[in-house]
């Protein structure tokens, strides 16, 4: 079994910066689609992906370790909005860019369209998954600005990480990510995704891209599938399971051992 925390089908392809990745491809509006697939087939994907997509590489590196701790309200308001499929929903939470060194807050909103936008605001490595009132009057005060109702509390409510790799079309904008090694934590319990496994997004246009395409003709199919949400659904018995029971046993996996805190390893 290949090492779970790297893809060996980017080696040769032609590499991007982030500043370029930042300049041409702005991710913060998108439509996203996500595949859970085996392991092969994101390594065939990859490999058969057009010479216009290039893989990102920071100091060398070709992906990035992610460490996000999520926030919602004591009743798992978001978590229940994403299971229900509400057209208009979000998602809050601090993210550590591990190898850089670089921690924000994230506000994740999808509107009734189908769109996905992001919103940011940079903090110290050492206030990451912690909720102040800075980081507090932060999302609240988007929430009102987006015309959604602000969150009456919020509360750390989940640990997740994982490794990335990024690819990125300088001239369409397109961008495709392979997400290997999740973990997700709540209350010292975990979930993980299978070391065969990987989640690819594809995030452009309303149109399906060329990965997309490639996907299908791979006999990938995309999915309603939230990191956060199976976390939580298949480590709190109050949130209900449906969508992601199915994947127990071999795509994910359940441990209720003591598990590390992510938040005190950053």
């Amino acid at each position: 079994m290949p090492d779970a925390a790297e893809l060996t089908s980017v080696a040769g392809r032609r590499t991007i910066s982030l500043e370029e990745v930042l300049a041409c491809a702005p991710a913060t509006t998108r439509v996203d689609r996500k595949y859970v697939v085996p392991r092969a087939i994101a390594e065939e994907l990859v490999t058969s992906l057009p010479p216009s997509l290039r893989v990102l590489a920071i100091g060398g590196r070709l992906s990035t370790a992610y460490r996000s701790t999520y926030f919602d309200t004591p009743d798992l308001m978001t978590c229940r909005a994403h299971i229900q499929q509400r057209r208009r929903r979000w998602k809050a939470r601090s993210r550590l860019y591990v190898e850089d060194g670089l921690c924000r807050l994230e506000l994740k909103v999808r509107d009734g369209s189908g769109l996905t936008r992001k919103y940011f605001h940079p903090t110290s490595t050492r206030a990451q998954g912690h909720l102040d009132q800075t980081s507090a009057a932060f999302f609240q005060g988007l929430l009102l600005d987006l015309g959604l109702p602000p969150a009456p509390a919020l509360e750390a409510s989940a640990d997740i990480g994982y490794r990335r790799t990024t690819l990125a079309d300088v001239d369409t904008g397109a961008r495709v990510t392979v997400d290997l090694g999740l973990t997700g934590t709540r209350h010292r319990r975990t979930m993980s995704l299978d070391a065969g496994c990987a989640i690819v997004e594809t995030k452009g246009g309303q149109t399906p891209g060329a990965a997309d395409r490639l996907l299908m003709g791979l006999g990938a199919r995309p999915v309603s599938f939230s990191k956060y949400a199976a976390t939580v659904s298949l480590l709190d018995s109050r949130i209900p399971d449906n969508d992601v029971r199915h994947l127990v046993g071999h795509t994910l996996h359940l441990d209720t051992t003591p598990h590390h805190d992510l938040r005190r390893s950053a």
